[in-house]
C-alpha cells in the first residue's frame, strides 16, 4: 500500500531558522535597549552622587555591551539572506521591524522613532497617511502607508452615472403595462 501524504508544513527547517533568528536579534536588541536606558537612568543618579561606579563607552553603554548591537544585526543580516536564498516570504510586520539599511532590529522608542505623516493639504486626506520610521543607528527613514479604506472614484459611484437612461427604465411598471395594453388595444 501507498504511504498517505503528511499535513506538515514544506522547508519547516528553513521556516525554524528563520524564526529563531529573527527572535534572537529581537531579544538581544531588547536587552540592549533596557541595558541603554537602565544605564541612562544609572548615570543621571551617578550624576547626583559624587562617586561613578560604571565606566561608559561614548554610545552610552556598559563596556562591553556595543557587540550586543553588532551580534543582533548580524543575526538579522542572516535572517534576510536565508529567506532570500530559499525564497522565503517574511511577513509584513518582520520585515518592517529591520532597518533596511544597516540591518539593526528597530525598537520603538530605543532604536528607532515612529511618527505618522499625512502630506495631503491640511490632512484632509486619511487616506494619506504614511508612518515614517526613522532608524537611530543610521539615521534612516523609511516610509509605510498606514491601510484606510479610500473612497471611490466618481466614475465607480453610483450617484454619479452620467449614462443616458431611457424612458422606459426611469417608468414604473404598472404604467409600462398600461401603454402596452392601450398599444394592443389601438
Amino acid at each position: 500500500m501507498a504511504k498517505g501524504k503528511n499535513g506538515g508544513v514544506q522547508n519547516r527547517a528553513i521556516y525554524s531558522r528563520v524564526s529563531f533568528l529573527q527572535q534572537a536579534a529581537t531579544f538581544l536588541s531588547t536587552s540592549l535597549a533596557q541595558q541603554r536606558s537602565a544605564s541612562n537612568s544609572n548615570a543621571a543618579a551617578a550624576a547626583t552622587t559624587t562617586t561613578t561606579t560604571m565606566t561608559t563607552t561614548t554610545e552610552g553603554l556598559p563596556e562591553g555591551r556595543p557587540q550586543l548591537l553588532g551580534i543582533s544585526r548580524r543575526l538579522a543580516t542572516d535572517l534576510r539572506s536565508v529567506s532570500l536564498k530559499t525564497r522565503i516570504r517574511l511577513s509584513p510586520a518582520v520585515k518592517q521591524s529591520i532597518c533596511k539599511f544597516c540591518d539593526s532590529i528597530l525598537i520603538e522608542g530605543h532604536l528607532c522613532t515612529s511618527i505618522v505623516e499625512n502630506r495631503s493639504r491640511g490632512g484632509r486626506k486619511p487616506w494619506a497617511d504614511v508612518m515614517v520610521r526613522k532608524c537611530h543607528t543610521c539615521g534612516r527613514e523609511r516610509r509605510y502607508p498606514i491601510s484606510a479604506t479610500r473612497p471611490k472614484r466618481k466614475t465607480e459611484r453610483d450617484e454619479g452615472d452620467d449614462v443616458v437612461k431611457s424612458d422606459t427604465a426611469t417608468r414604473s411598471p404598472e404604467k409600462q403595462a398600461q401603454e402596452t395594453g392601450k398599444k394592443q388595444a389601438g
